[in-house]
């Protein structure tokens, strides 16, 4: 079932959370290939962030206030934009040819972490 057989988590149950999880995956694979010199250069930047897009999501769900919820979807949105960036220069510096599949998923991620962000944003007010 996963790691624990227990009820999902808040984060668990948010669709934006999945797919960042699944891009996650995505950009394991894609980096794989980089040569051994960017092991721990570009390599590791791009799994740094991609890593750190569900782990700020989840964390701002655990949070008590809106602030803090909408702080750590804010960095998981920072931590999306680095990423598209350093995707951006491992195709630039043809490490890789980003798949398709995997920019609709950075796109896909991009929206619903915003309409998220927007959605609470609301509920703030």
């Amino acid at each position: 079932m996963g790691i624990r057989d227990s009820a999902k988590r808040p984060h668990q149950q948010l669709e934006v959370w999945r797919d960042a999880m699944d891009l996650v995956e995505a950009i394991y694979r894609l980096s794989h290939g980089f040569p051994d010199d960017e092991r721990f250069a570009l390599t590791a930047q791009l799994r740094r962030a991609a890593i750190s897009v569900p782990s700020n999501i989840a964390e701002g769900v655990a949070r008590k206030s809106t602030p803090e919820y909408l702080r750590f979807l804010s960095i998981a949105r920072g931590s999306l934009s680095e990423l598209d960036t350093q995707l951006h220069i491992a195709e630039r510096l043809d490490y890789a040819k980003v798949p398709p599949e995997t920019a609709d998923l950075l796109d896909r991620v991009f929206a619903k972490l915003n309409a998220l962000i927007r959605s609470v944003q609301s509920r703030e007010e």
